[in-house]
């Protein structure tokens, strides 16, 4: 009776709807961010946006570098360098969705280091967003990409470090337990 017992508890936990994904708080991009920084970057200077596209005011400075005519001090510009982060995060089991930037790769050409960004291109076409909002990612298990504009929701453990590559900066860090292509 009592292995009978134990087979249909077993049984009960296997076949239960809980989900993997049930361990893992999801998040969004702004979260991770202070409330000052994304009020900041919401409400950009007007003259931003009448900038010629194309023209000299338009070109993106060097990473880490303010806009030409912001003063180092304004919170547009502070905000787009920030690496200001939100505490409650670290040491969290979390799942997001965002882009690859291969980093390093394994001899089976598996990338096991990337950056997770919230947007396709950053860091490679694009400037790198703000290292609040680039999570540097290592992948025991690996990954292949059919295409690095493919997003991804990727589940695992979330600490608060700032680490430096030659793309970017990130102030989060990530131990990868699970990756898959992005669906809603």
């Amino acid at each position: 009776m009592k292995a009978v017992l134990a087979y249909v508890m077993v049984a009960m936990c296997w076949l239960s709807p809980v989900s993997w994904a049930d361990d893992y708080q999801t998040v969004e991009w702004p979260d991770l961010m202070p409330a000052e920084d994304l009020e900041a970057l919401l409400n950009r200077p007007e003259w931003i946006d009448e900038v010629p596209e194309g023209g000299e005011a338009d070109q993106m400075p060097p990473a880490g570098d303010g806009i030409a005519g912001l003063p180092e001090d304004d919170p547009y510009s502070r905000a787009l360098r920030s690496a200001t982060t939100v505490p409650e995060f670290d040491q969290k089991n979390i799942r997001i969705p965002g882009f690859v930037v291969p980093l390093v790769f394994d001899d089976q050409q598996r990338i096991i280091e990337f950056l997770l960004v919230p947007f396709f291109g950053a860091c490679i076409h694009l400037p790198p967003p703000p290292p609040n909002q680039v999570i540097y990612a290592k992948f025991e298990e690996g990954i292949i990409l059919d295409a690095l504009y493919d997003p991804f929701w990727v589940s695992g453990h979330l600490t608060i470090e700032l680490v430096e590559t030659d793309l970017s900066q990130a102030a989060y860090q990530m131990r990868v337990d699970e990756m898959g292509l992005y669906a809603e």
